[in-house]
Parts: C-alpha cells; structure tokens; sequence
C-alpha cells in the first residue's frame, strides 16, 4: 500500500527534473541562437556599409546639391558605423556570458614564434620617482614584449595595511601573488581590486592604461564607444573601455612580459616566483640617489612632504623623528634587498641585475643593451630610435612622470636647488645605503651645488649578477 502512494510522488519528482532540465538546454540553446544570429547581422551590416562607402559623392560647390542631402547621406553612414560598433560591443559581451556557461570554448592563444627563444618574465623593481617610467619605457617600447605600468597600484587603493611588522608582511605577500598570477597572463585578477568592479570584463577604470601599448593596440584596443568616460585612456587613440579578456588573450600571444612596480620592497618574497617552474623570472632593482629621491618626492607629492618644507621654512635644528625614521625605513628595505641580491643565493642567481638610475641617464643606451643582455632578450632598431629621441629632448617634457628628457644633463639638477642641511638629514638616515650604491656624501654646501664635483662612483660589471 505504501508502495503505491509512494509511486506518483516519484513520478512527479522526476517529471520536475526533466522540466528543469529542457529549460537549462533552451537556455543554453538560445544563448547560441542569439549569437550566431549577431554574428551574421554584423557581418551584413559590414558589407552594406561597405557598399556604400563605395558610391561616389560629388562635392557641393560642383553640382549645387542642397547640403541638407549630403549631410542625411553621411548621417546614414554615420548610424550604420555606430550600429556596427554596438554590435561589437554587444558580441563581446555575448561571448564573455557564453564562456562563463560553457557554452564557448575560451580560444588559446598562438604559441610564440618558432625560434623566440624561452618567455622571459621580466620585473622593474623600484621605488617612487627614480625614474622607473622612464627606464620601463624601454621595454615598453618593443613589440614584442607584453609591459604592464604599475597594475598592483590597484591592490594598495583596495587593501589597506598598516606599515611595519606583520602587516607589512602581509602586504607583500598579496603583491607577490597577484605578480605571480599577472606574469602567467590571469589578468582576471586584477578584476577584484578595480573600482568599481568591471562588467562582463569590461573597465574604463585601469590605471594608467595609457602607459602600456600592449592594452591600446589591436585588438585589445577596441571601437569607442560614446559617453563612456574613460579615466586613464590611451595616448595615441581612444578606445572602449578595457576588455580584460581581450588584454589576457594579447598578453599570451606575445614573446615576453614585463611589468613596472614600485610596491615590492623585499626581494626575498619573490622566491616563490623565481622558483616556480612556469616562469623565467629576472628582477632588475633600479635605486637611485636617495638626495635626489626626496627632492623630487617633495615637488611630485607635495602634500605628503609639509612637515618637510615646514621645517625648511622655520628653520627649526631638528626635523621630527617619525619623518626621519621613515626616510631611514625606505632606505633600509632598498639596502637590504640589494644585499641579497649582490649575495647571489642559489635562487636567484642569473635573476638579479642591479641598476643606478643616474648611469641609465648618463648612457641610456649603453644600459638598454645591457639590460636586455641580462633579460635574455634581443633588443630592437625600435627601441633604440625611442632612447635616441627621447633622451636627448631640447627640453623635458610637462608632468610629473613624463619620460621625454634630456637625460644627461637633468639627472643631478636637483643638487642646485636642495638645501644643505636637507641632504645631511638625507646622508644621515641613509648613509649605509648611500655608500653600497656609490653615492658619495657631500661635505658642505660648495661640494654639493660644485657641478665638476662628481658625487657618483664609478661601478662597472660589478652591478650585473
């Protein structure tokens, strides 16, 4: 008796099921209907624009026709490229839904050319305003290389540590993995520290786009769209906004990566990335004179330096001591992973090369060729026209991070305009790394404004190891 009532309830359950079923699938169905009907509606829209491009239009002033008519003509023309470009968008958001169902494969990427040679992953490591834009534009500027400018400034806008101890621990730690993860072109990563959050891997919020001409190259560089405001957009040409898919794509598709970052303090943190068997890593620490440095710090960062310029202007004996020890903190991380570096631990041997940014501007493409000899990669004619106009600039170009500039007479100008008592409280926070990276201590106030005094050491092979 049991039995028999039971059986309609299973009957009922398993119809249940299959209903849930055939809706998934016509779902599913629809999805790929939908696109492939795009598909064919682009590709018409395409060749009937075409068409009429090719019709021939008279000029108004030859046949007297009423400009009225020849604006309508061009406004056809007008909404059919617009029309066109909304299909594109809409295609791609169609295909990023389609990955995330499954339906659509995720396309891999070519593998390199025969013969490139091993992908190299390559990392400036620098601190603020040592001239790391400038110095990464020299990878930036080959074609082959796929160069991101400051992706993890993303992750400290969104993460908030307190500095020192533990916390600035775990800092480091979220950077390295986030490099890890960007070196193996997942930029989905960055998705979860962007603000606000992109849609269907779509962003008009990336950093510095701009910057890297990897994301503003076809086809990662895709048609404008209007009224969409783009903060960090392309220099050369307007773009829509990111696809992320596109730009992960483009990043596997190129022979080598490279990246700048200024928010990796300690070297021994990257082991994990020179270790892992996925990647060829080499780390190339730039430093330069910390003088120079806090000169530049207090004119790009002004309000983050008031104390400083308070205490210039009062002329107080002594600066407070929460300044200095964090002038002296930022020196020490930057000796320290130096050191390890030039230690040349089994990890990391053949990974390291250390550079001063004041011999890249005296013999910028001297130091290219060398950097890129410790890369591993060959370097280009592009490359070497881009240092060549760029380095020897009549004048320097406008902003803050500009990289046009006559590199080998601006490198030590701010000698001529730093305080003395300012670079005492400079040589005395950071001597011990003054003295590792060859920055000699000026004496007095002649010494440092006397321009055929050099305050630079003379190193030679002893920085590449």
């Amino acid at each position: 008796m049991e039995k028999g009532l039971a059986l309609p309830q299973d009957c009922r359950d398993f119809g249940h099921s299959l209903r849930m079923r055939s809706k998934y699938a016509l779902f599913l169905a629809f999805v790929v209907v939908v696109f492939v009907f795009i598909e064919k509606e682009n590709k018409i829209i395409s060749r009937v624009s075409d068409k009429l491009k090719q019709i021939p239009q008279a000029p108004a002033e030859a046949n007297s026709t009423d400009p009225a008519l020849v604006l309508a003509e061009n406004a056809s023309l007008l909404s059919l490229s617009e029309l066109d470009s909304a299909f594109s968008q809409l295609r791609g958001r169609l295909r990023n839904l389609s990955l995330q169902l499954g339906v659509e494969q995720a396309e891999e990427a070519p593998p390199p050319p025969a013969g490139a040679g091993p992908r190299r992953h390559v990392l400036l490591m620098a601190t603020t305003r040592t001239g790391s834009s400038f110095v990464g534009e020299f990878f930036n500027q080959q074609g082959n290389i796929f160069y991101l400018f400051e992706p993890l400034w993303h992750i400290e806008r969104t993460v908030s540590f307190e500095p020192g101890g533990a916390n600035a621990a775990g800092s480091a730690l979220v950077y390295r993995d986030v490099l890890q993860q960007l070196f193996l072109c997942d930029l989905y990563v960055l998705e979860h520290f962007i603000s606000p959050l992109p849609e269907d891997h779509l962003t008009q919020f990336m950093f510095r786009r701009g910057s890297s001409r990897s994301l503003c190259e076809e086809p990662v560089c895709t048609p404008l769209v209007k009224k969409v405001f783009e903060k960090y957009h392309c220099k050369n040409r307007r773009c829509g906004p990111l696809n992320v898919t596109l730009a992960a794509e483009a990043c596997r598709r190129k022979e080598h990566m490279a990246l700048k970052a200024v928010r990796i303090r300690q070297l021994e943190f990257l082991q994990p990335l020179a270790e892992d068997p996925r990647l060829d890593l080499r780390v190339i620490q730039l430093v330069r004179d910390p003088r120079a440095v806090l000169a530049s710090r207090m004119v790009a960062f002004a309000g983050k330096y008031e104390p400083w310029k308070k205490w210039l202007a009062a002329g107080q004996d002594r600066l407070g001591e929460e300044e200095v020890q964090r002038l002296r903190g930022n020196c020490e991380s930057i000796r320290l992973s130096a050191e390890l570096g030039l230690q040349q631990p089994a990890w990391l041997r053949g990974r390291y090369m250390l550079v001063r940014y004041e011999d890249v501007a005296r013999r910028p493409l001297e130091k290219a060729r060398e950097m890129y000899r410790f890369a591993g990669i060959p370097l280009t004619p592009q490359v070497e026209d881009w240092i060549q106009k760029n380095t020897q600039a009549a004048r320097d170009g406008s902003g803050i991070y500009s990289t046009q500039k006559n590199s080998s007479e601006q490198f030590d100008k701010w000698r001529f305009s730093m305080p003395f008592k300012l670079a005492q409280v400079v040589q005395a926070a950071c001597g011990p790394a003054m003295r590792l990276f060859g920055y000699k201590l000026a004496r007095d106030a002649a010494t440092l404004t006397n321009r055929s005094v050099s305050l630079l050491e003379e190193r030679g092979t002893f920085w590449v190891t």
